[in-house]
């Protein structure tokens, strides 16, 4: 059977954990990621680059590098200083982020996803979670640890091409 005509689950048979076969499942799986994020931006009234900001707002506050700003935020999302001004007043305005001062340097301001928001995104994308943890139930914890080892690395590898 041809490989567009295998259901969207299943890899290529020629070679299932080889280069082509990572490939097409991470093209399903992006795709499958921004339709829904997609979704999301038009249900809220808001842009696709408007969604990737708040989730690298909603990153950087459980990370160890602390609350994200609109500087790395710019960087991250490689947008010029007004689109980026644009997106987070759009943010601010729907009610989705808000900018905060440092106390320690009134100069700095920390971005913040609005707790009111975030549960209106954890409905929307509750679906999602539970169908990544159903799908998660159907490895061992050494599965899952190696899974997770590989997306953690593809990731560090993804954050250096193009910059």
């Amino acid at each position: 059977m041809p490989e567009t005509d295998s259901p969207p689950h299943s890899l290529p048979s020629d070679d299932p954990i080889g280069l082509q076969s990572f490939a097409v499942l991470l093209r399903r799986m992006n795709a499958e990621f921004n339709r829904i994020a997609q979704e999301f931006a038009q249900a809220q009234g808001l842009h696709l680059t408007d969604v990737q900001a708040l989730i690298a707002v909603l990153d950087a506050d459980a990370s160890e590098d602390g609350p994200m700003t609109p500087g790395r935020l710019r960087a991250r999302l490689d947008l010029t200083s007004g689109a980026m001004t644009a997106c987070l007043d759009r943010l601010e305005r729907s009610g989705h982020l808000h900018r905060v001062r440092s106390a320690e340097d009134r100069r700095v301001v920390h971005l913040h996803y609005a707790q009111a928001a975030r549960k209106v995104a954890r409905d929307y994308f509750r679906p999602l979670a539970q169908g990544t943890d159903r799908v998660r139930s159907r490895f061992t914890e050494q599965e899952l640890r190696v899974a997770a080892r590989f997306l953690a690395e593809l990731n560090g590898e993804l954050d250096h091409i193009g910059r």
